[in-house]
């Protein structure tokens, strides 16, 4: 199969190239690149002066997390953005190593667990899992912290004894020897709270011997920020390992200590490889267990939902519970449950006839028996964008790819659909930085943080994977060398790959 893109502006080339460029791609790699006005190819695309750069890179996605990995694997809202390679298993939950080959870990996102056949335990049965499945884009895992931490013991929320720690390391170890990038961790959830600096920094060594990526979500991503930053900071420079903050948003009321926090990230060394994620919007994506007090989200998750039916304890959950601005709750999934979706908590207050969003969401929680996302805005987008600025940053959607016919089912968040268009609108609008500089944060930047060899960069031998656009308008993008998207269509055409750590 070949494939001739004619008439392009490269960027993100390993060398400069005239303004009007033809790309020619044969099987899955880039073949050769000048200009060839005789050569005839099996599909021929006139960019017709459009930017052609290596395909996006998403280093934080859900896709795995929500199983849609599995439902729609033509994961379409990160190819009409352009995106090629995306990356799961963050915030400490990931699809393996499952020891005991359950996918608690990742319940609270309410995927349809009903829908997938786990017949993997280890890694390399994961990954060949999706090696005979179809997939649209290329994915690759880092390996979870607390779903490995979890089948060692449980629900528990204890530190680790000294042999458990020897048995976490192992399976850290067979799992990046099989193909995980890396090892996450969420030090902000109930089961990681007990997970000490000690644990996390003999994990962190590990993941420096291998050659991986230590990604992490901050054990606070509001009061208390800069502590958590610190804290990843010394992680970093004691191990020695690729460190990732995983979004790193500034919450609304913490925009003075983020910034500090953002400005020690910054002065660090170049020596230090570190970075953080982060998207161009002011909603997060999150669980309804999140809002619950400390005390409730022990035990697991069906400890959660019996304690939820507790008529006695729900004026001390009450009690504990952050006040909710209802307005900018919405409900975004709720499996089962669809006619929830699209409505915001002050809507439900109003069917339920409640007046404080507390009892209206402690309502939907039973109701949904806790199955169930929300979009809530409560990001400070002023901070955002000086956050962007920085070169420490890179760009990631923490969201998941749905079916392309979401009507009744769930809320499409701007993150799953706009990310990586809306950051390079951005950045031609509000001129945060050269283009160039940009694509860079999206592509080869990324890839040599995660070692993916042959892709982020256009140049001969490289993998063909391609994003093409246009004031602001993505024309068509390609996975090894296969047309996935063309003029906004999905083109049925499944040339993603599992990818593993080399």
């Amino acid at each position: 199969m070949t494939l001739l893109i004619r008439n392009v502006r490269i960027l993100g080339g390993a060398r400069e190239f005239p303004e009007n460029s033809d790309v020619f791609v044969s099987n899955e790699k880039i073949s050769a690149i000048g200009s060839f006005p005789q050569k005839n190819a099996d599909e021929v695309i006139d960019g017709q002066g459009a930017y052609l750069t290596p395909g996006f890179i998403d280093v934080n996605t859900d896709s795995d997390h929500y199983l849609t990995l599995f439902e729609h694997p033509g994961q379409e809202d990160f190819l009409r953005q352009g995106v090629t390679t995306i990356f799961g298993g963050m915030c400490g939950s990931s699809l393996a190593p499952l020891i005991y080959g359950t996918l608690e870990s990742v319940r609270k996102w309410g995927g349809s667990q009903d829908k997938v056949n786990v017949d993997w335990h280890t890694t390399t049965e994961f990954l060949e899992t999706l090696d005979k499945r179809p997939l649209a884009v290329n994915f690759g895992t880092l390996a979870g912290h607390l779903t490995i931490r979890r089948a060692i013991i449980g629900d528990a929320i204890r530190e680790l004894t000294k042999n458990e720690v020897a048995v976490l390391v192992e399976a850290l170890r067979k799992a990046m020897d099989e193909g995980a990038f890396g090892l996450s961790t969420n030090l902000g959830a109930i089961h990681a709270q007990k997970a000490t600096y000690a644990e996390t920094r003999i994990l962190a060594q590990l993941v420096k011997e291998k050659n991986g990526v230590y990604a992490t979500h901050l054990r606070n991503g509001a009061k208390g920020i800069g502590e958590s930053v610190d804290e990843t900071i010394r992680l970093a420079k004691e191990s020695g390992a690729k460190t990732l903050i995983s979004h790193f948003v500034p919450l609304r009321g913490s925009g003075g200590e983020y910034e500090q926090a953002l400005k020690l990230i910054d002065a660090l060394p170049p020596e230090v490889d570190f970075n953080f994620d982060i998207y161009p919007f002011d909603s997060l994506l999150l669980p309804f267990y999140t809002f619950l007090p400390d005390w409730v989200r022990q035990g697991g998750f069906e400890v959660m939902i019996a304690n939820l039916k507790e008529d006695w304890l729900l004026p001390k959950i009450k009690k504990d519970m952050e006040e909710i601005d209802g307005s900018r709750f919405m409900i975004a999934q709720a499996p089962g449950n669809e006619f929830f979706v699209g409505k915001s908590l002050n809507d439900l207050g109003r069917t339920y006839g409640f007046t404080d969003g507390r009892d209206t969401l402690l309502k939907l929680m039973i109701t949904t028996n806790m199955r169930g996302v929300a979009l809530y805005e409560n990001i400070d987008r002023d901070v955002v964008a000086k956050a962007l600025k920085s070169k420490r940053a890179f760009i990631a959607s923490n969201a998941p790819s749905f079916d392309s016919d979401t009507s009744g089912k769930q809320l499409k968040s701007e993150r799953t659909t706009q990310t990586f268009t809306r950051f390079l609108e951005l950045v031609e609008r509000d001129n945060l930085m050269p283009l160039a500089d940009a694509i860079r944060r999206i592509t080869i930047e990324p890839a040599k943080k995660f070692g993916l060899i042959g892709r982020g960069e256009i140049k001969e031998g490289n993998y063909a994977d391609l994003a093409c656009f246009k004031n602001g308008e993505m024309r068509f993008t390609v996975v090894n060398g296969t047309v996935a998207i063309k003029d906004g269509k999905f083109q049925e055409k499944f040339a993603g790959k599992a990818l593993r750590r080399q």
